[in-house]
């Protein structure tokens, strides 16, 4: 098991590993399956958009959806896997403190996420996200199976 912490990413070829992330609230965890190639990878990003503190961007891009999921993409074509086999899988992106947040974190890492995965031609093929309740998410780098646990229940994506 290999576990991605918040403002974290994993990469991995190693088909006898599940990568899994916890704790997604209004953060977004994107997962990306190569079955081809046999290459998993997983992002936790906090917060939208680098440019409200650029040092931290450049110190742990993992933080930010705009520089995270663009190092993700790297890694695993960097690992052999190719665009047009990637399998995108998306969780979180909700309002932990409820709908009236005044920031909307949630669904501006969702906007952010969409808007790069876009520019990059990758289409989501499952997701999980919105609401109040966090998530885990988890991906089986074997079988490319990708799960969220939420409020007791497994939601296969």
């Amino acid at each position: 098991m290999l576990t991605v912490g918040i403002s974290d990413m994993v990469v991995t070829n190693d088909s006898s590993k599940v990568i899994i992330t916890y704790s997604l609230g209004s953060c977004v965890g994107l997962s990306l399956h190569d079955s081809v190639a046999g290459v998993g990878g997983m992002v936790h990003c906090m917060l939208p958009l680098s440019k409200i503190d650029p040092e931290k961007a450049e110190m742990n891009p993992c933080m930010f959806v705009d520089t995270g999921v663009p190092r993700l993409l790297q890694e695993v074509y960097d690992m052999g896997a190719t665009r047009k086999n990637l399998v995108a899988k998306v969780a979180g992106a909700g309002s932990p403190l409820g709908k009236n947040q005044v920031f909307k974190i949630g669904k501006r890492n969702y906007t952010v996420l969409r808007k790069v995965l876009w520019k990059n031609n990758i289409l989501i093929k499952g997701e999980n996200v919105g609401g109040s309740s966090a998530r885990t998410l988890i991906l089986n780098v074997l079988t490319g199976r990708t799960v969220v646990k939420m409020d007791g229940k497994e939601l296969e994506l």
